[in-house]
């Protein structure tokens, strides 16, 4: 019997015969040995399996598989939320990071790769695979990197539209990717402000139906490197989106806003109408007769709601962030140098997003810009 292991059916089994032996009389020492067992195995049997059927056997059994398979469930619970804890926050997304996270996890954790795989979500050979990228794809990063250093207040849309402009044919989708892998920062999103209605629910802003339909002007203030004060008058077209003048100096009054739009008139011819805020260079009664003369129409908005002239306010806006922000100008006439090419940038370069990422001007409006303007 040395080195023998019993099941446990056949020592329930035994105990079951030794137990009738005893009931004709034999002594436990005489039946152990008649069934081929020592008198210290038959005691230490009766005190695992006495009083015990093959039913209670094959019971006790099955509670103990399922105690075990409970014990391995919170087993696996347990590491599952370790590997959850381990991993980095938030969703993982992308396979790239699922891969960084999976290598983390396994090193910190020392798990199997298939373990960590089947509670992160990623498939064992996109694990494996090791990402080749696309041949242009060093070019690519190149030309958005030098483009976010040359229009540092760009997010990635408009870069897109330059790349594609330039001879690029990508998706705005692999340019952001790229621009956040680069880490590349995105401008803030200016807060959107709501229209002004009347009580019967028409919209009281004068919307521009076709170009040269409805111009707007606006004055903004700036300061050279010695301090001075400088003024600028902004003249847009609203339906094109073209800066259509800028003018620089020191002092802008009624007859300068007259000089300025006498040059355009001369260009382009009349607008419909003309948009401005109630400032005194505007409502000037000269320069409503004069503009009335020529057949225009002033638009004046309401006192107190810049948001009615919100095609040059948010010119205004685009201009200050991109331009006057980032330049130190130490003249009036280096000012009106760089303002100039920056006008004919926004109008044949830039992405407008209102125009499907195209610049404002086309191709006349190209040629009209060539052209000299008095200042």
């Amino acid at each position: 019997m040395a080195g023998k292991r019993e099941k446990s059916e056949d020592i329930v089994s035994k105990l079951r015969q030794i137990e009738v032996l005893q009931g004709q009389g034999m002594t436990v020492a005489d039946a152990s040995r008649q069934i081929g067992i020592t008198e210290q195995t038959f005691y230490r049997w009766r005190k695992q399996y006495g009083g015990m059927s093959r039913g209670q056997l094959k019971r006790l059994k099955e509670l103990e598989k399922e105690n075990q398979r409970l014990r391995r469930a919170v087993s696996d619970l347990t590491l599952d939320k370790l590997i959850l804890t381990e991993a980095a926050k938030g969703k993982l997304l992308s396979p790239s990071r699922r891969r960084r996270c999976i290598d983390h996890v396994r090193q910190a954790l020392g798990i199997s790769e298939r373990r960590a795989c089947r509670t992160l979500g990623q498939h064992r050979s996109t694990q494996r695979k090791v990402p080749r990228g696309r041949p242009d794809e060093e070019r690519l990063t190149e030309d958005i990197i030098e483009l976010a250093r040359q229009y540092g207040r760009y997010g990635y849309r408009p870069v897109t539209a330059l790349l594609n402009q330039s001879g690029w044919h990508v998706n705005h989708k692999r340019v952001e990717r790229i621009w956040k892998r680069e880490g590349l920062k995105v401008p803030p999103k200016q807060k959107k402000k709501g229209r002004l209605w009347l009580n019967d629910g028409s919209c009281i802003r004068l919307r521009p139906e076709r170009p040269n339909h409805v111009w707007s002007y606006d004055f903004m203030q700036d300061r050279t490197a010695d301090g001075r004060a400088y003024r600028i008058l902004n003249i847009i077209d609203e339906f094109t989106r073209e800066a259509l003048m800028i003018r620089i100096d020191r002092k802008l009054n009624s007859t300068d806003v007259l000089d300025a739009l006498t040059d355009l008139f001369i260009l382009r011819g009349p607008p419909d109408y003309i948009r401005s805020d109630n400032g005194p260079e505007f409502v000037a009664q000269k320069v409503r007769d004069w503009i009335a003369a020529v057949g225009a129409k002033a638009a004046f908005i309401e006192p107190g709601s810049p948001w009615e002239n919100g095609y040059c306010e948010s010119f205004n806006a685009r201009f200050r962030d991109e331009l006057l922000n980032g330049e130190l100008f130490y003249s009036i006439k280096e000012a009106r140098i760089i303002i100039e090419d920056w006008r004919k940038h926004y109008n044949t370069v830039r992405p407008h997003s209102a125009l499907g990422y195209r610049p404002p001007a086309t191709e006349s409006i190209v040629q009209m810009d060539q052209r000299p303007v008095m200042h």
